[in-house]
């Protein structure tokens, strides 16, 4: 028997260390580990309790808990633990969803190796150095896989055009400079699957010629920063990174940077400069960084969750990703839901289903008895997207029809009482380096005081159309 307590940075503030130390107390009949984040954040803390292939959930579990929990796995009397059972209504939370990013999160224990290689870990990558790099690009390009950080940009015509561009010396980097409000989903895989960020890293370095691959990390990140560290010298020790990985001519060694919290530095070229110790400020463009990067050479960056897909993508093939999704949005996509929902935390979907799926079917709808009002996406360089538009289908142009954007993934859930104007506010504090912020900073400021943010004389509700709070485009 295990007993699995859930210790991403959520489960750590509720309390989750407290409730495992209190297990060891009791001396239980069974072995205490820990996982990441299973994405139930609203219940956390949760305690896994695994005999053979049976698992019973127990949620916002406290130490006050533990004899109970000591008494049901010594007894196996259920009516100690009957009131910490996870509901069917909220299991579902987690059986509506498609998990191929967080396939692993809240499931091994992230500080150990030996975990990830048992799920197929580092498969993907023997499989890809038995390809030629065209081999790997033409999987991906075949996947459909787009960037996840906001753009949506193709994956493999970035690869591409890095592994094109002349010089012996190219980089490939992580972008975990995670900074929309109400994002977790990239802080949420380093620390509860980061052997997966590195296998996907590793194919991605080999794809287009890289020996060096930086992850670009905020500082903010305490507990991914700490995994990814162990993850990498667990690695180097199995020979997975350093010279000849597999016995093969490929060699690609790892460093971790903690950036300053700069949101810009989620923009490309600022991150790059950043890396280089300079402000992070954008370059312009051309060249871009498949031709002139990091230290000026041929460089590829993607986010945390582009990199996430791709060893299960080169293990199912590119077909099996692009076979989710709609047309124009291939594969799952991960969403960080907040605000006033019911059940919060993280969701990762197939493209082509609605909002409505996602905040009510999925996140049980608001947490309050005031009504849904909107819901922003895409951070500062998105938008709300208002009640009346909650079966948008979530895909790139759907969304973008809306005026906002689908972003890195966070969902930050708004009822009646709150104000656009307010959000806008809170927003638009140290965007100015981009010229999209700039304006859309004045723009929205300039609301605050109209009476479309304000209840109208009549008592009626005011408009919340997109258009008539947030500029279409700016």
């Amino acid at each position: 028997m295990r007993v699995v307590i859930g210790q991403g940075s959520c489960g750590i503030a509720a309390g989750a260390e407290k409730v495992r130390k209190a297990l060891i107390k009791e001396n239980i009949d069974a072995r205490v580990s820990i996982t990441g984040c299973i994405g139930m954040c609203y219940l956390e803390p949760i305690v896994d309790i695994y005999d053979e292939d049976k698992l019973t959930r127990l949620v916002k579990v406290s130490e006050s808990d533990a004899p109970a929990i000591a008494e049901y796995i010594n007894t196996g009397d259920r009516s100690k633990i009957e009131n910490l059972v996870v509901t069917d209504e909220d299991s579902e939370f987690l059986s509506k969803q498609t998990r191929i990013a967080l396939r692993n999160c809240g499931i091994i224990n992230p500080e150990i190796i030996e975990e990830y290689i048992e799920k197929d870990g580092y498969t993907a990558l023997k499989k890809a150095l038995g390809m030629t790099p065209e081999e790997v690009i033409e999987i991906i390009k075949t996947s459909g896989l787009a960037g996840r950080g906001g753009a949506g940009f193709p994956t493999w015509f970035k690869w591409n055009a890095a592994r094109n561009s002349e010089g012996e010396e190219k980089y490939l980097i992580c972008n975990a400079d995670e900074g929309d409000p109400g994002a977790f989903m990239d802080r949420a895989v380093i620390e509860s699957d980061p052997h997966n960020l590195i296998e996907g890293m590793l194919i991605g370095a080999y794809a287009i010629g890289a020996k060096h691959a930086v992850v670009y990390v905020r500082a903010e990140y305490p507990l991914a920063i700490k995994r990814l560290k162990n993850a990498l010298e667990q690695a180097r020790e199995k020979g997975i990174i350093g010279n000849n990985i597999f016995g093969t001519d490929f060699s690609c060694n790892f460093m971790i940077k903690a950036g300053a919290g700069a949101f810009v530095c989620g923009e490309e070229t600022a991150l790059i400069e950043s890396l280089e110790g300079h402000r992070g400020m954008p370059r312009l463009k051309p060249p871009f960084p498949a031709q002139s990067g990091f230290w000026r050479k041929p460089s590829n960056i993607n986010n945390v969750e582009t990199f996430a897909n791709v060893a299960w993508i080169i293990n199912n093939g590119g077909e099996a990703f692009a076979a989710m999704g709609t047309e124009g949005s291939k594969g799952t996509k991960v969403f960080a839901v907040t605000g006033k929902v019911k059940r919060s935390g993280l969701v990762e979907i197939p493209m082509g289903k609605t909002l409505r799926d996602v905040i009510f079917d999925i996140g049980g709808g608001m947490k309050t008895d005031k009504p849904f009002k909107a819901v922003q996406m895409g951070g500062p360089s998105g938008g709300c997207i208002p009640a009346d538009l909650i079966d948008t289908v979530i895909d790139y142009k759907a969304l973008g029809a809306t005026g906002a954007i689908m972003g890195s993934g966070g969902m930050v859930l708004q009822n009646w009482h709150q104000t656009h104007a307010r959000d806008a506010r809170a927003h638009h504090q140290g965007r100015g380096q981009r010229g999209r912020y700039r304006a859309a900073r004045r723009t929205l400021l300039r609301h605050q005081g109209r009476r479309a943010l304000r209840s109208r004389s009549d008592g009626s509700e005011p408009c919340t159309h997109h258009h008539q709070i947030f500029p279409r485009r700016v």
